[in-house]
């Protein structure tokens, strides 16, 4: 397993085959895949790390889901990805749906996990207070933000059986830092939905029975509208879907695979 800096993107690329790209969301890194790497056996896994997330800089410009689309394209350009099952988490999902949509060439399949079209309007504000409290405070106020997704974002189970995996969800939003968690708050809560009705690659859609982002009644809408799709409910799983149930979603992926063979 190598890591490089591309285009100031740092990715991790490991294994040869068929190219599989793992995207994570708000507050993630790389590392949101290590749980399910078992299921890309026999892959190309390339996991970047967004623009502001983790362990990649800031771009020059404002964060915004057109930016990690175009981002993404010409990452996989340099690396001589010409078509790739994509995986993506959260807001990684957004971008995902739109890469499909702008560059159908590139994508082989999609799985989204936690998936969502976009925040519902109610929800832009919070997203918003979060960018300013992490401005505000800086790594304070990264650490207030992850202490309340880990109680409002993973399962009852998760909180009651897994503390573990309560701390790499911690972990994963403290090591942001606060002006490229703010930047990332600001490009997800001006995301737009996709035309997701223009995806015609085979798609497989999960969710946690108690994920608040990608409720299980959204999520299966959403699938209504993508020809084909295929939607999976795991029953106590918040919204860390690899994180809370890693052997479930690997399960899920890997029949989602064989499937297409």
């Amino acid at each position: 397993m190598s890591t490089a800096l591309i285009r100031n993107v740092a990715v991790e690329v490991d294994g040869d085959g068929q190219a599989v790209v793992c995207i994570h969301g708000l507050g993630g890194s790389s590392n949101n895949w290590t749980p399910v790497l078992s299921a890309f056996e026999g892959m190309k896994v390339v996991r970047p790390e967004l623009p502001g997330s983790a362990r990649s800089a800031l771009a020059s410009q404002p964060l915004s889901i057109d930016l990690y689309v175009d981002t993404l394209a010409s990452v996989l350009g340099e690396l001589g990805v010409s078509k790739a099952h994509v995986v993506a988490h959260s807001m990684g999902t957004i971008v995902a749906q739109h890469l499909a949509v702008k560059h159908p060439e590139l994508v082989k399949s999609l799985a989204l996990f936690g998936p969502l079209l976009a925040p519902p309007d109610q929800g832009r504000p919070g997203i918003q207070a979060r960018a300013a409290l992490s401005r505000e405070k800086g790594i304070a106020g990264v650490q207030e933000i992850a202490d309340v997704i880990v109680k409002a974002a993973t399962s009852a189970e998760t909180k009651a059986q897994r503390p573990v995996t309560l701390a790499l969800v911690r972990e994963s939003v403290m090591r942001q830092s606060p002006e490229g968690y703010a930047q990332s708050c600001e490009a997800l809560a001006g995301a737009q939905a996709a035309e997701v009705e223009k995806i015609s690659v085979p798609t497989l859609l999960v969710t946690g029975d108690e994920d608040g982002v990608g409720p299980p009644a959204a999520v299966k809408a959403m699938g209504e509208r993508i020809a084909g799709s295929k939607v999976r409910v795991l029953s106590g799983c918040g919204h860390w879907t690899t994180f809370e149930k890693p052997a479930e979603c690997a399960e899920e992926l890997k029949a989602f695979y064989q499937s297409m063979q």
